[in-house]
Formats: C-alpha cells, structure tokens, sequence
C-alpha cells in the first residue's frame, strides 16, 4: 500500500477517531499512528500480517476499541496494559499463548476475544477486570479451568472448542456469570461440577459435544434448579 493511501486513512482517522486498515497485507503497525495518539478512539487492523504490537500503542490513551483479528501476534508488549479507556479487545485468530502479566490494568475492558489461539488455560490476569462482560477463549487448548476462575466478573464466558477435561467448582461462585459455553470439549459427566446445576447464577449451560449424552445431563441432581433459572431468562427475553 503506498504512501499516499495511508495518508489518506491518516487524515480521516483524524476527524472521525477511527483507523481501519483491514486485509491490507501489512507486515507491521503503522508507526505513522503515532501522530494521532490523542485523536483515536478506534483501531482496526483485522486480516493483515502484523506479528508485533510495538510499546508505543500504550501511547493511545483514549482508546476504545482495539481490532487485529486474524494477524500473526505471538505475544502482546506490557505496555498495552496502560490503556486505561479499552473497552473492546479483539485478538481472534492470532497465535498468543500467554496475556501480559499486567493485564488486569485494563480496567474499563468489557468485551475480550482470544478466540482461536494458542492458550492452554484461562488467564488468571482476567480476575481482576471488574467490567468484563464477555470473554471468548474458544478454539484454543484450554485443559483445564483453574479454581482462580470464581473470581472471573464476566457474564458471559466462552469455553467452546477446546480440550477441556476439568473444571473447577469454584466456577458456580462467579458472581455474574450467566451463560457457560462448554461445547466440544472432553469432558466426562462425571468431570462436570453439580454446584453449577444446583448452586450458581448460570442460566445458560452450552455443553454440546462433549464425552457423555445431554439426557445424562437431564439425571443430575441440581438440574431442575438449572431448569428453573433457564426458563426464567427466557421468559425475561421474550
């Protein structure tokens, strides 16, 4: 792409806040953003090839919304932990295995998409992000869900398409989680806590394709309480 198309996108980001610059084949972020550190709200840079996210995108410190979706990041740099205002992240696609250590900063975050990456457990970092409406972490290599997860803040925590085999008990205290999607994992029955049946907030439990039938699911003990909070959301939004 040559210069003049990108000064042509820098001169629109200016006014409108927004920077979108998807399925271009850049290689790299564009350090011209730097001059528009305090006007962007929104940046967009899905389908491209970027594999590094340099320190200088903890520079845009009005920042909203953060798209690379589909780009070849293998980790995030420390400093994208200092934006204060993130309330949107969208990574899917990428190939991260591990969140900076810092990333409970991040302390506006509402949404969070990991979909399809590299990580192998549920990043305790997300413990401490008090807004944090919806988590994706499908497609990855999930074994296992730690007893760190009580803590996740989410109302919505999607687990679908991993390697699940276990799960902590401590995921029926999340205070606000109302949808778990489990499908296409490995769990057994036997794995899948009863208190998330019996004792939670969870109204939607999505485990599909898992190593047992859903009638089993129908037998346990809790499940009617389950069946209750279920019905009682559906009616909600009817």
């Amino acid at each position: 792409m040559g210069n003049s198309a990108l000064k042509a996108h820098l001169e629109t980001a200016q006014k409108t806040g927004v920077f979108q610059l998807t399925g271009k084949g850049l290689t790299e972020f564009p350090e011209d953003l730097q001059k528009l550190t305090n006007n962007l709200r929104t940046i967009d840079l899905s389908n491209n090839k970027i594999d590094l996210l340099p320190p200088l995108i903890g520079k845009f410190s009005f920042l909203k919304s953060l798209v690379l979706n589909n780009n070849k990041l293998t980790a995030l740099p420390e400093e994208l932990c200092k934006l204060k205002k993130l309330e949107t992240l969208h990574l899917n696609g990428n190939h991260l295995r591990q969140l900076p250590a810092a990333f409970g900063q991040l302390a506006a975050l509402k949404t969070l998409s990991l979909s399809g990456n590299q990580l192998r457990t549920v990043p305790t970092q997300l413990c401490g992000l008090r807004h944090l409406d919806v988590v994706d972490l499908s497609r990855n290599q999930i074994q296992n869900v730690p007893d760190t997860v009580g803590e996740l803040q989410a109302i919505e925590l999607n687990l679908n398409q991993n390697q699940i085999s276990q799960i902590s008990v401590q995921i029926s205290h999340c205070p606000r989680l109302k949808v778990l999607r489990l499908e296409e994992n490995c769990l057994e029955l036997s794995m899948l806590p009863q208190s998330i049946l019996s004792d939670s907030q969870i109204s939607l439990l999505a485990v599909e394709g898992n190593l047992f039938e859903i009638k089993k699911l129908r037998e346990l003990e809790g499940y009617d309480k389950y069946m209750e909070r279920f019905t009682a959301t559906k009616k909600k939004f009817a």
